[in-house]
């Protein structure tokens, strides 16, 4: 699974690298090193402009937790933060955002934890590692996204109306990281973004093909401070390495 990332690029670098229009400047997210379920995160997606209907590439902010549109409340989001690539196209949670409701998740990288024993000096506790690219180039996590109408607000136009929120799609672990937790993001290739953004590209067969393997490229695994196992911490301090046992 994926259940805390990194995404510490700015909108600007981001933009850039995704060729997207520019964020709006009224919901601009600050780096996080400690990006936890129901946070808000950037994700990259295709809509058509409401006027024109020219078809836009967007960075916009959503809320980690995919919330269905049919769900009677939104309760259930913290707990959709990842679908299985080998069951996304057919659950009835994620079926219908993996026909058309298709995003990126650009992150720096990703944790995992390893649960460590008692000794007879010290107690049980999660080691987490930081799983990113070798390169530390931008990992762009294969996501869904979805919009749930709030039936609390009248108003249709009332931003608290709607609920913008994702998930993200996770697959067998490789390299390094399989060696920490057997399941991990599913970052996709530059070369297949435009295919997978596009909500007019909807054959099942030929986007789960997308899908068939990570993004190459190794992955280095180190493993990092326990001040990450609370959400509350948050900062570049969170990357240092751990201690050596017994220090």
């Amino acid at each position: 699974m994926c259940g805390r990332y990194v995404s510490t690029r700015s909108p600007e670098d981001l933009s850039g690298l995704f060729r997207t229009a520019p964020p709006d400047p009224r919901h601009l997210l600050e780096p996080s090193w400690n990006v936890a379920p129901t946070d808000e995160v950037w994700a990259v997606l295709e809509r058509a402009d409401r006027e024109s209907g020219v078809l836009e590439r967007r960075l916009r902010p959503l809320r980690w937790g995919l919330v269905p549109s049919w769900s009677k409340s939104p309760s259930g989001g913290a707990k959709m933060i990842n679908a299985r690539v080998e069951t996304v196209h057919e659950k009835p949670a994620y079926r219908r955002a993996f026909a058309t409701r298709r995003c990126l998740l650009p992150a720096d990288g990703f944790y995992e934890w390893q649960s460590v024993p008692s000794t007879a000096t010290t107690k049980a506790y999660k080691q987490p590692y930081f799983i990113a690219p070798e390169d530390r180039s931008v990992m762009a996590m294969a996501g869904l996204y979805e919009f749930w109408r709030d039936p609390a607000v009248a108003a249709d136009d009332d931003p608290a109306a709607w609920w913008a929120t994702c998930t993200i799609i996770t697959t067998e672990a490789t390299d390094a990281a399989g060696r920490v937790h057997p399941r991990m993001p599913l970052a996709l290739d530059p070369a297949d973004y435009e295919a997978w953004l596009d909500p007019s590209h909807q054959d099942p067969d030929e986007l789960r093909a997308l899908l068939a393997a990570p993004a190459g490229g190794r992955l280095d695994v180190r493993a990092v401070s326990t001040a990450v196992n609370s959400v509350s911490n948050n900062g570049p301090e969170l990357l240092e390495d751990a201690p050596s046992p017994g220090h």
